[in-house]
């Protein structure tokens, strides 16, 4: 079975996180894809694959090397996609050999993936697509990335010739609601080191992520009828606006790129007696990151100043910090994945990722763990495809990394 095929197959389990809830995982879609993907493990003879308590996917892919005892390695992608773009009844098709032109996805409603809009389609001219109705996302991620894992441990079980030692995989679930890492058992998983399947295009091998935190405002204002209200009302709402207006506008995120950190108003609710917004605060220097959350308590502290002591009220919750300083004293992942990627055909390269991953958390907890790309591009879009051939060689990358540390 190929890559895509596995992906198309897993894009009929609507399994989505929701960041409302409050269970592991946040919801009970992804028990049933994990105990799915559990099945999947035991069809390719991973006689240990099981999921736990918490929805997390465990496996392991024996040395086939008599008396090995060498670096155990992990590979890892989450199960859940994002709920705010429509995921129910994913619709896929094959656009066979394209042909650098705009793809009508959606005849009816005149949906159009154009080359002109996402540069990236030059890429592929002359390559398979795997692409929606234009009404869902498609879910490459990261089913893409739990597809190569799959069917790199296919072509291990059927290419015995292949050499490789023991390698760990993990399925994970909420990582898009920033829970991945939660409650994913470093000590259990067994590797020594790991890398996430869950990056963009082929080639793709990232190590730097952002600094993250929550900034959540509470503004508790004043009503009075407004006939009367001079000197006297203080409307929330209002005031909401005026925090806002002391952030920086060019440091958000329509306006930055590359190394660029942000504030991203994600919520904003309002009237006159209470307002609350939220904000994701990122940015990959941790100079440049204290900096933002300083500017934060500096706006809450001024408008305390002028409209009185305990209008404003702030807290901020870090998320995950920027695993550069975690990879780096182990420089060898880069360097075999490189080497890998170029093996399999590709142009390793590295990009600062504009997000986080799993494997951002989980470096911080003891295992060191960069991010491959999967062949997949416009995630979180309903403009999300991905490539085939370029997924073939993401699992021919995953391949030569295993038989790569077989020898280390």
């Amino acid at each position: 079975m190929k890559a895509y095929e596995r992906l198309i197959a897993y894009t009929k389990y609507e399994a989505a996180s929701d960041s409302k809830s409050e269970t592991c995982p946040s919801t009970v879609e992804q028990l049933d894809f994990g105990r799915a993907l559990v099945q999947d493990m035991l069809d390719l003879g991973i006689e240990d694959a099981n999921m736990d308590e918490n929805g997390y996917v465990f496996g392991t892919i024996p040395a086939n090397i008599e008396g090995w005892d060498g670096t155990v390695i992990g590979f890892i992608a989450h199960m859940d996609v994002v709920r705010d773009v429509p995921f129910q009844g994913v619709k896929t098709r094959i656009v066979r050999d394209y042909d650098g032109g705009e793809i009508v996805l959606n005849a009816e409603k005149n949906i159009i993936l154009s080359p002109r809009e996402y540069d990236s389609l030059q890429d592929y001219i002359g390559q398979d697509l795997v692409v929606t109705d234009g009404t869902t996302l498609l879910g490459a991620d990261n089913r893409a990335g739990i597809a190569e894992i799959l069917t790199m441990a296919q072509v291990l079980r059927d290419h015995p010739e292949i050499k490789h030692g023991t390698i760990k995989i993990g399925f994970t679930p909420d990582e898009e609601i920033g829970r991945g890492a939660d409650r994913f058992d470093v000590e259990r998983f067994g590797a020594d080191f790991a890398y996430t399947v869950d990056g963009g295009g082929f080639g793709e091998v990232e190590y730097e992520t952002f600094n993250a935190a929550t900034a959540k405002i509470t503004i508790q204002g004043q009503n009075i009828h407004p006939g009367t209200a001079k000197g006297k009302m203080k409307n929330a709402s209002l005031l909401a606006m005026e925090f806002n207006t002391l952030l920086p506008a060019a440091e958000r995120p329509e306006h930055t790129e590359g190394y660029e950190g942000f504030y991203h108003l994600v919520d904003l609710q309002g009237s006159v007696e209470h307002a609350t917004l939220t904000y994701i605060v990122r940015d990959h220097c941790a100079v440049r990151f204290q900096e933002k959350k300083d500017r934060l308590k500096r706006a809450a502290a001024w408008l305390n100043d002028q409209y009185e002591k305990g209008t404003v009220s702030l807290e901020i919750i870090d998320s995950y910090a920027n695993m550069e300083e975690q990879i780096r004293p182990h420089w060898h992942l880069i360097e075999v994945a490189y080497e890998a990627v170029k093996e399999a055909g590709g142009e390793p390269h590295s990009i600062p990722v504009r997000g986080g991953t799993d494997g951002a958390r989980l470096s911080f907890m003891g295992l060191p763990c960069p991010n491959l790309g999967t062949g997949s591009h416009n995630h979180h879009s309903k403009m999300e495809y991905a490539c085939v051939q370029a997924m073939d060689a993401c699992v021919a990358t995953l391949v030569k990394i295993a038989e790569k540390y077989a020898v280390r």
